[in-house]
């Protein structure tokens, strides 16, 4: 799904906080995130950005040899 602009705003808020709450959950578990969680937040991310919305950042961990550190 790369293009996003056919979806409300409401939806495209919701869906990267799905991510953010995705990855919250893995790091209390000490897991890793299936797939490219990351490239579809940075994508949702800019569409948030160029529509002007406000949503809070994803702050993802480092990792080293595919382990949170």
């Amino acid at each position: 799904m790369d293009d996003f602009r056919s979806l409300s705003d409401y939806f495209l808020i919701q869906t990267y906080e799905n991510i953010q709450r995705e990855l919250h959950v893995d790091l209390s578990r000490s897991t890793r995130l299936v797939g490219d969680a990351a490239q579809r937040a940075d994508q949702l991310r800019r569409e948030i950005d160029r529509r002007g919305l406000f949503c809070k950042p994803i702050e993802w961990p480092v990792l080293k040899d595919g382990l949170i550190s």
